[in-house]
């Protein structure tokens, strides 16, 4: 080619300076190119290894997308459509990916097989032959060396024909390397021209091939598709903006409606309570005893469905079952100096929990779920509209009417006049009812401006002398240990009835009645309807003891008697009519609000177990007592006839020893008295003085005798 500059091989046996200058030039042109050729190497393989990536990711992409209709995701149902455009997408990304694996066989062939060619053949050839000729030309001078400092006085024929032969060598090896080594240097300026052109050229013609194989992959059917794929894409982001959009209006409303829940107690003026809810679920603590005295609180989501309570732990698929609440017990509850807590009881009292709200709100209306829960109001229909119209009855319950007071005073009269009744027993409290006092209005039952008491108040308090008096008792410690403190002997102790009960008093008031059970049914009424109205959720649990004597209640942290109800002042008891775990009985005592010295008072209490037990347990009381007091009377008659039988007996032993004694002193009176035992002796008989009085004694009996 013109215009490229040559080494003279003609001039490589001279090996003159100008040579050797121009020989350093072209090899400073060879270590350029070296280095050039080399960073364009890189650049070609990172092209070349960029396209069999991009192939296998291609095929790799196809792949996926003919396996998508094989995958399960949890919210995509079954897109028919979008298999059916990804299977398409599939079949023409793995024609793609068919192109791309041609483009890398022509690019290894085209591109790369030159530019390798050339770096590892050319170059290094160069590089060899560039160390033999400096080898060869040390091996020449070291030679020309030699052959210069042979002596000239004392010649040696074969030392100089070794040098003569050595410089003869090394010359001509010179020679020959250096012709070889110019001719590769001159080769190289075209071999880097082709170096460079060949491996563009293949790049160039195996890119043109691939598209010309997408061009004929690519037809208007193609195009057609994806024109619809790319108008379905546009529609799916406007709707995608929409919704962003909504949900973005939707964020600001919420964000500005819940800035008062954001605080953990809100204002209940402003979040009244929802007493009619079947349904709640929220965040509470769950008290954990970890010891003795010790416990752990852990935070869980809660939840009611149907009678049950759940709880579900952060990051638990489902909640699991945590008490049944169909019939339980609910109450607000003073739990390690912590606020808002309520304890929930089972229905048989063998599992209960302690839990914690977070606000007031919150905690009114659990228990207040709770309640109407266990009321099993969620099996209707309209359980909320029910639980409106319960709490809305027991708010008139305690809301009296304008002519509530007219209606009583006008029954008055009726109910004075009325002869009274004797006390039912257990089975007439449950299953009798009075045709009298049904016809009469509840309103006779109970006086409308009654006080209803919630708590227990003992009788020691300075406030009730008068139910201290009358019950006399009360504030006593049981001894846990059975010892008789002092020496003074329990009152319990020789009752064969001992029968304890755990109960929670709902409330006391004092009624007008004391012979049927419906004064019982009006007074649970009132006082649970009080309970609801007022926000009334705390009970005081405590032992019912019933024995034969009196019912105690007990309390079950101290064992200190907090109240004693003399059996035979319990003049009546009853269960509710559908809430068996709800009994009451009224106590007859004297004094009370009444202008008469009797006054009755009903006690309303809760149970774990049912009612009718305890009631039955009373009623078996009761009937000891009565056969006790019986065989009591019966065996004070029977001592009373021993005792006169006895005092019999000893009259006539006496009246038989007296007998004996006039009997033996008339022997000796007519002994005294013979002939042959004359008193000129001056002989005579001395009576002791308990002779004389025997003797006294009968004449006085004979006297009486006479008399009688």
């Amino acid at each position: 080619m013109p215009g490229i500059d040559k080494l003279p091989i003609e001039e490589t046996l001279e090996d003159s300076p100008q040579t050797r200058s121009l020989l350093g030039v072209f090899e400073e042109d060879a270590t350029a190119i070296s280095n050039y050729m080399n960073q364009l190497y890189q650049a070609m393989l990172r092209i070349y290894d960029a396209q069999n990536e991009l192939s296998a990711a291609t095929h790799l992409t196809s792949k996926l997308l003919k396996e998508y209709e094989k995958q399960r995701f949890p919210l995509g149902g079954d897109d028919e459509v979008m298999s059916s455009t990804l299977q398409q997408f599939s079949k023409v990304i793995d024609e793609l990916s068919s192109c791309h694996a041609v483009l890398s066989t022509q690019l290894a062939d085209a591109m790369m097989f030159p530019i390798t060619q050339f770096k590892e053949r050319d170059l290094k050839e160069i590089l060899t032959l560039k160390e033999v000729f400096q080898i060869a030309s040390n091996d020449h001078d070291a030679a020309i060396n030699r052959y210069s400092r042979l002596s000239k006085k004392r010649e040696n024929d074969k030392v100089k024909y070794e040098v003569t032969e050595d410089v003869y060598t090394s010359r001509k090896k010179q020679h020959q390397t250096m012709m070889h080594y110019f001719c590769a240097l001159n080769t190289l300026q075209y071999k880097k021209k082709i170096a460079l052109l060949e491996p563009l050229l293949g790049y160039m013609q195996a890119q043109i091939s691939f598209f010309k194989m997408g061009s004929e992959n690519l037809n208007e059917q193609l195009e057609e598709f994806l024109t619809n794929i790319g108008t379905s894409v546009q529609n799916v982001r406007r709707e995608m903006d929409n919704d962003v959009e909504t949900m973005q209006q939707t964020i600001e409303d919420l964000e500005v409606a819940s800035d008062p829940l954001y605080v953990p107690d809100p204002d209940p003026m402003k979040f009244p309570v929802n007493r009619n809810l079947t349904r709640k679920a929220g965040y509470l603590n769950a008290r954990n005893k970890t010891g003795l005295v010790s416990s752990t609180w852990d935070r869980q989501f809660y939840f009611t469905q149907g009678g049950n309570l759940m709880s579900q732990a952060r990051g638990d698929v489902a909640g699991g079952l945590a008490m049944d609440i169909d019939n339980c017990s609910v109450m607000a509850v003073d739990c390690e100096d912590r606020r808002y807590c309520f304890q929930i009881t089972s229905f048989d009292g063998k599992k209960s929990s302690i839990l914690q709200a977070e606000s007031k709100k919150d905690h009114e209306e659990w228990i207040c779920t709770i309640n109407n829960i266990s009321k099993q109001i969620y099996l209707s229909e309209n359980p909320e509209e029910i639980a409106a119209r319960v709490n809305q009855s027991a708010l008139e319950a305690v809301t009296p009417s304008p002519s509530f007071q007219q209606r009583h005073e006008s029954l008055r009269p009726a109910a004075q006049s009325r002869p009274p009744t004797a006390r039912t027993s257990s089975s007439g409290s449950l299953g009798s009812e009075s045709t009298n006092l049904a016809a009469l209005s509840l309103d006779s039952l109970v006086a409308p401006d009654t006080p209803i008491q919630f708590d227990i108040i003992s009788p020691v308090c300075e406030d009730q002398p008068g139910q201290a008096k009358a019950f006399g008792q009360g504030g006593r410690r049981t001894n846990p240990f059975g010892e008789s403190g002092g020496g003074t002997k329990s009152e319990t102790e020789d009752s064969i009835l001992h029968q304890l009960f755990i109960v929670r008093f709902l409330g006391s008031m004092e009624v007008k009645s004391d012979d049927n059970p419906d004064v019982v049914y009006e007074t649970m009424r009132q006082i649970l309807a009080a309970r609801a109205i007022h926000n009334i959720f705390r009970m005081t649990e405590s032992h019912l003891l019933v024995t034969c004597d009196c019912l105690k209640l007990i309390d079950p942290q101290t064992q200190v008697t907090r109240l004693t109800f003399p059996l035979p002042s319990v003049v009546l008891y009853a269960t509710h009519q559908e809430n068996k775990r709800l009994f009451g009985f009224v106590l007859r005592t004297s004094g009370g609000r009444s202008e008469s010295n009797l006054s009755s008072v009903c006690y309303i209490f809760e149970s774990n177990n049912e009612g009718e037990k305890i009631c039955d347990s009373v009623g078996l009381a009761k009937q000891i007592a009565l056969h006790a007091e019986l065989d009591r009377r019966a065996s004070e008659k029977q001592k009373e006839i021993e005792r006169v039988k006895e005092k019999q007996q000893k009259e006539l032993s006496k009246q038989k020893q007296i007998e004996k004694d006039l009997e033996e002193q008339s022997r000796l009176i007519a002994a005294s008295s013979r002939p042959n035992q004359a008193s000129s002796e001056g002989q005579f008989v001395v009576l002791s003085s308990s002779q004389s009085e025997e003797s006294d004694l009968g004449e006085e009996g004979k006297k009486r005798e006479s008399e009688a």
